[in-house]
């Protein structure tokens, strides 16, 4: 196979994960042996004490604080026992499933049977189990749970006759619902991760072989395969292009970044002249060790068959990791890294299955009851004396007030879920929202800390030109045709003077003002025009695979041009120039065209470029102009970088901070002329310094900075990253809500800041103090001493500054950033931000959101305690994996304060009544065994226990899923509202108290009531009290109610319908129930008066005094909503 076009080879590996983590930075180890040990005893002070003497503090500060270890049997009981069996578990694990260790690799292109190692296969698995560990996973996750293991224990007991007290189905039946909806979730989840792995491991590709292209699933792809990659979303591994030696790709999947990276060919490569010749030369790489960092790559090209053996370094420039995307052309390249030894796959972390709050609360409730339940029982025994075999009456109580801890709890619980999620879902304020976890609504309504990504998520990503200032002039969007005017003008006397130059005279009769802002705007939008990073792009007409005639095809009209840019910024300025009139056509690697107003096309040559780093902030070019042979050196980048380069003036600082305060993203813009002289000397200096071998990157600077001397202002230009709809109410709402939100992304400092001031998340009167780059203890120590003396400031800290503090000082920067209203950190890791939640839960107990677009924000969202995914730009990887998708940000709002705070108060309120229920009735047990003489036998039995948990009472407790104490609206006008569920007032142990004395109240008057009421008809007491027990529930449904609607008024009605009809229906069967049951002359003996009247003044004593007290607590003790819906 053969093709006259040029070809290149890049290193890259094969990700094929669209909704995989992101790569991610690894988290960089420092050493600093010189000073540990004399920092050891000088940690950082957390009080004011110690701060008053500025120059000695960092000598004389005492230890913050000092951990007592635990030791014995205290370290045993307060956790210890928990570490020795993660620490054995863990120990087994590793025993089991030994990893492979990773090692460097010698990959030979186009052979993969040369490969020394077995490397893994090419293919994903998102599956959490397997067809033999399905069960058991399943199982094992239900019975974890204190509730459900306890049902589990009891339901078997029944298989015991003497143990047993009803009927199998009273236990067995509710379980067995439980268990039988949950394993049929878990199937279809897991059915759906098997679909999607699949369809991903089957995508195809295409492979160059010695016969020419082949079609193969990339879960078949190897190390050493020849890929070619076109342009599609393909999530790449090692590549190679067509038409010139360098392209662009896209990596917001990677590092949440929007911008195009340009990546260089192997230049050996890169010169063959024809795609069959990569079989034809010997050659191999040599790759260092699969690891984390996706920002840097080692390895060696070599080819053994030329004389002599020719030897190439690769860097990160020659790569392709996975999850990225070729923007344009083709690429071909060798497979470096499969399968888990991806960067992608390395850094995704698995999901974990999240668990609320609120159930872990429920689920230490349920061991309070279950105490009192062993409680009861002993005294139950006790008062029997001890009698006979008591153990087996102990065993006998416990199972007859087994109801004090309600299995019917779960079912409620889990179907009130999916009765929310149903909610967000149909809201049509929130169009586009999926609940894609539905077993923590109520987290939405606990959160604390809401941690959030910028690009794509507060912003739209789409960068606009705001603002052009000369320094005695400014243009806005508003003025730009007077700039275009300018434009025009000044071509046009330039085309004037080359045709025929007039008297000097003549030119100076037009107004010198006029002429001179003319030439400004000219100088100022051709440097803007010249200083970038930007490649225009023609896409072709023809076939992808028409190599020969798609460069002839290629269509150069206006309409068909777009720009790539390793920055969106870069993009808006040439955009914007070409609005007003200049236009790049063209560009390669040493020259580029402008177009001008008239259609007149500029050829520039193209020296040098100096490209922006985070180091310099500032990015330069050193051009030549073919018509007039002037060399010119243009220089852009932030003004604390620019201020000290350019010749004084006395408006830069100051407009700067205008266009800050407005939200815009500044650049300045110099020039400086040089002549040819200048230019050859810089070169030759250049050039000798870029040979050094020590200290390469300090001498090429320096180099650099000779020419930046005494440069010419032109201009400073102001670009708007335009936020998202309604970003700023929406984050006021959150912070008056109580939520304090921290903003983690991977942009640089400036635009970060930048965003954080335009969002208002940081406000415009509000301090913020930027953390300076540190990388040893002794620097972070002092960083940290200086941002502990400021009060009520706003932090931005960068990544690696980050990375240090929480190695040596963890504790204090997070206590001291949880002071903080709003924390910015820029430049992090994908794994950074998953750390940072993780240790926002560890050091302060409280709920942590994360909420993101893209794929490098997988494992932030995966490991917060509630994540929400955003589909946007940069795919659906975030939505995919997240617990809640959106496809706005002023969702969020809507999100969390109405639904986040309905789904807990509905749900604390629901869980305390099924447990109301549960307490009521063995109150009543207990009085009736201890009438008889303490005997272990039940009241209540078969139909009525099961009748009792469902179709009696089931219809109106459910119903409080529907309750609501203020109405939507009202809760997004006063997101204050919101502060008090974070403090766990609608469940806790307080008001778990008051329900408890409820019921024993509640059901001591109905049995002692119906003992005193009926003594002469006491064969009738289970009729008696159970129908007052079901009117008692009713009502009390009805006294927790808020705001009623329709279906709790048929829930309502329904159920009372269902008893009596049972009363009436079922009287044979009743009349197989023991003597103290109903029997067949119940019906003619509960249509009498007086049982009416009676049952009527238990049921009335039971909850008049409850209605009472409710009543004088609304009057002298109102809630705070009941304030606003007054």
């Amino acid at each position: 196979m053969s093709s006259p076009l040029p070809i290149f080879t890049l290193l890259s590996e094969f990700a094929l994960l669209p909704h995989l983590s992101a790569l991610v930075f690894s988290l960089s180890r420092y050493q600093l042996e010189d000073e540990s040990a004399h920092l050891d005893e000088m940690p950082l002070m957390m009080s004011e004490e110690g701060f008053e003497n500025d120059e000695s503090d960092y000598h004389t500060l005492p230890r913050a604080r000092i951990t007592q270890r635990k030791r014995g049997l205290e370290w045993f009981v307060c956790g210890g026992w928990k570490f020795l069996c993660t620490s054995c578990c863990d120990w087994l694990i590793n025993i089991c499933q030994r990893k492979r260790e990773l090692k460097a690799r010698t990959v030979w292109l186009g052979c993969p049977e040369k490969c020394e190692e077995k490397h893994p296969r090419n293919s994903i698995k998102n599956q959490k189990y397997n067809i033999f560990t399905f069960i058991p996973g399943v199982l094992y996750e239900q019975f974890k749970f204190f509730l459900n293991l306890y049902f589990l224990i009891v339901s078997c007991s029944q298989f015991v006759p003497a143990l047993k007290i009803g009927y199998l189905y009273t236990y067995w039946a509710p379980l067995g619902f439980v268990l039988a909806v949950t394993i049929m979730r878990e199937a279809v989840d897991e059915f759906r991760r098997f679909q999607r792995d699949k369809e991903v491991n089957s995508q195809l590709y295409s492979k160059l072989t010695v016969r020419g292209k082949v079609q193969v699933k990339s879960s078949d792809i190897q190390v050493g395969d020849l890929i070619i990659v076109e342009k599609v979303d393909a999530f790449l591994i090692y590549f190679r292009h067509v038409y010139t030696s360098s392209c662009f790709i896209r990596t917001d999947q990677l590092d949440g970044e929007t911008d195009w990276k340009l990546k260089v060919a192997v230049s050996c490569t890169q010169r063959l002249p024809a795609l069959g010749d990569l079989f034809s030369i010997n050659a191999y790489v040599y790759a260092q060790k699969p690891q984390l960092d996706i920002h840097s790559f080692e390895g060696t090209f070599t080819r053994e068959d030329s004389d002599p053996p020719v030897h190439e370094s690769l860097s990160i420039e020659n790569t392709l990791w996975a999850s990225t995307v070729v923007a344009s052309g083709t690429v071909i390249g060798v497979v470096i890294y499969t399968g888990k030894e991806t960067r992608s796959v390395m850094n995704t972390s698995n999901p974990k299955n999240k668990v609320g709050l609120l159930d872990l609360e429920l689920n230490q409730l349920t061991k309070a009851l279950f105490l009192a339940l062993v409680a009861l029982s002993v005294v139950m025994v006790t008062l029997q004396g001890f009698a006979g075999p008591w153990y087996r009456s102990l065993f006998r109580f416990l199972l007859l007030f087994s109801y004090i801890i309600p299995i019917s709890l779960r079912v409620n619980l889990d179907m009130g879920k999916a009765a929310y999620g149903w909610m967000i879902m149909k809201d049509e304020h929130i169009p586009g929202t999926v609940v894609r976890t539905s077993t923590i609504p109520e987290e939405l309504g606990r959160l604390v800390y809401l941690l959030t990504d910028k690009t794509g998520t507060l912003t739209q990503n789409e960068m606009v030109f705001k603002r052009l200032h000369l320094g005695t002039v400014s243009y806005g969007t508003d003025t730009m045709d007077e700039i275009q005017n300018h434009l025009v003008n000044a071509y046009a006397q330039v085309s004037g003077h080359t045709i025929s130059t007039p008297p000097r005279k003549a030119a100076s009769s037009a107004p010198k003002v006029r002429r001179s802002v003319s030439s400004r705007v000219h100088e100022a939008v051709k440097a803007v025009a010249l200083c970038h990073n930007v490649t225009p792009v023609y896409e072709a007409r023809g076939a992808a695979g028409e190599t020969e005639v798609a460069e002839a095809d290629q269509d150069f009209s206006d309409d068909n041009r777009t720009y790539q840019a390793s920055s969106p910024d870069e993009v808006a300025l040439v955009q914007w120039t070409e609005s007003v009139g200049l236009t790049l056509v063209s560009r390669d690697l040493t020259s580029m065209q402008l177009r001008t107003p008239s259609g007149q096309i500029l050829t520039f040559c193209i020296l040098q470029t100096f490209p922006f780093t985070s180091e310099s902030k500032r990015m330069g070019v050193i051009v030549r102009d073919e018509s007039t042979a002037e060399i010119t050196f243009y220089m852009k980048g932030a003004d604390v970088a620019m201020a000290s380069i350019v010749q004084y003036n006395d408006w830069l600082e100051e407009e700067c901070g205008n266009m800050a305060r407005e939200g815009l993203r500044t650049l300045v813009v110099a020039k400086r002329a040089l002549t040819e002289e200048q230019y050859q000397d810089f070169e030759s200096r250049y050039n000798q310094a870029k040979l050094s071998l020590h200290d390469r990157t300090l001498k090429v600077a320096a180099v650099v900075e000779s020419l930046e001397r005494e440069m010419e202002l032109l201009c400073l230009t102001g670009v708007e990253d335009q936020l998202q709809a309604d970003v700023r109410p929406t984050l006021e709402m959150l912070r008056n809500a109580g939520i304090k939100i921290w903003m983690l992304t991977g942009d640089k400092l400036e635009t970060a800041t930048c965003i954080a001031k335009s969002s208002h998340l940081v406000s415009r009167t509000q301090d913020t103090h930027v953390f300076r780059p540190v990388t040893s203890r002794g620097e972070a120590h002092l960083e940290l001493n200086a941002f502990r003396r400021k009060h009520d400031c706003a932090l931005v800290i960068p990544g690696d500054a980050l990375e240090v503090c929480l190695k040596y000082y963890e504790h204090e920067f997070v206590e001291l950033a949880c002071q903080c209203p709003a924390v910015v950190c820029c430049r992090c890791s994908p794994t950074q931000k998953a750390h940072i939640v993780k240790l926002l839960q560890q050091h302060t107990g409280r709920r942590t959101c994360a909420i993101g677009d893209g794929g490098n924000d997988v494992s932030m969202i995966q490991a917060a305690d509630c994540g929400i995914g955003i589909e946007g730009k940069e795919g659906r990887q975030a939505s995919l994996a997240a617990d809640f998708s959106i496809t706005r940000f002023k969702h969020v709002g809507r999100l969390l304060m109405v639904h986040g705070r309905s789904s807990y108060k509905r749900s604390a309120a629901l869980g305390q009544f099924v447990m109301h229920r549960g307490l009521i009735i063995s109150t009543m047990q207990a009085v009736f065994s201890s009438v008889f003489y303490f005997a272990s036998v039940p009241l209540y039995q078969g139909f009525l226990m099961v009748g009792y948990a469902t179709v009696y009472t089931m219809f109106p407790v459910f119903s409080l899923v529907l309750d609501q104490d203020v109405k939507p609206e009202m809760a997004m006008l006063y997101p204050e509202l919101y502060k008090d569920l974070t403090k766990g007032r609608s469940l806790s142990f307080k008001t778990f108290l008051v329900w408890v004395l409820i019921s024993i109240y509640q059901g001591g008057i109905l049995m002692f009531g119906a003992l005193v009421l009926f003594e002469s008809e006491f064969v009738h007491v289970v009729a008696i009290s159970f129908t007052a027990l079901v009117l008692t529930e009713l009502l009390m449904v009805a006294l927790t109610i808020r705001t009623w609607h329709w279906l709790m008024v048929v829930a309502q009605l329904l159920s009372l319908g269902c008893y009596v009809a049972s009363l009436a229906f079922l009287n044979e069967y009743f009349g197989k129930l023991p003597v103290w049951a109903f029997s067949p002359t119940d019906v003619a003996f509960i249509t009498t008066v007086t049982f009416v009247w009676k049952v009527s003044a238990i049921t009335v004593v039971s909850c008049l005094p409850l209605y009472v007290l409710k009543y004088l607590k609304r009057k002298l003790s109102p809630p705070s909503y009941s304030k606003l819906s007054s």
